[in-house]
């Protein structure tokens, strides 16, 4: 299992890892709203959004988008959520069930398109958990 920040820039994705880059150096791989399977259920001038990217560099790792139409979170909290990666089965139901008490269960352990299963939980405190299974 592995926690990553999932950092959202709202339309300033690719602006920000190319800064990113510049800063700590490595590298990074992103996905285009257009090159999704998603690309039929986003507007038009989504397009060229950022619908996820991985960037990697020495002792940095994070994930980064353009963002959702709807934000599941207060958009005063942040833009940050909590990629919570390669939680083994009966663990990632445990862990789901666990962090919606108290908070809301916004997207259930359903298969992805890119493979495995993903969940999203707002928890108690209002911090958003992006949860994917094998």
């Amino acid at each position: 299992m592995e926690l990553v920040p999932y950092v959202f820039f709202y339309g300033r994705c690719q602006e920000a890892l190319d800064f990113y880059k510049s800063v700590f150096g490595g590298s990074y791989q992103a996905m285009r709203v257009a090159d999704s399977p998603m690309k039929d259920q986003s507007p038009p001038e989504a397009a060229n959004n950022i619908m996820h990217a991985s960037f990697t560099a020495p002792g940095v790792k994070f994930f980064a988008s353009d963002g959702r139409e709807v934000k599941t979170v207060d958009p005063d909290a942040g833009n940050i959520s909590l990629a919570l990666n390669e939680v083994d089965g009966a663990d990632a139901e445990r862990i789901v069930t666990a962090l919606a008490d108290g908070g809301k269960l916004v997207m259930p352990l359903e298969p992805a398109f890119w493979g495995g299963r993903f969940a999203m939980v707002v928890d108690r405190f209002g911090n958003e958990w992006l949860i994917t299974a094998p």
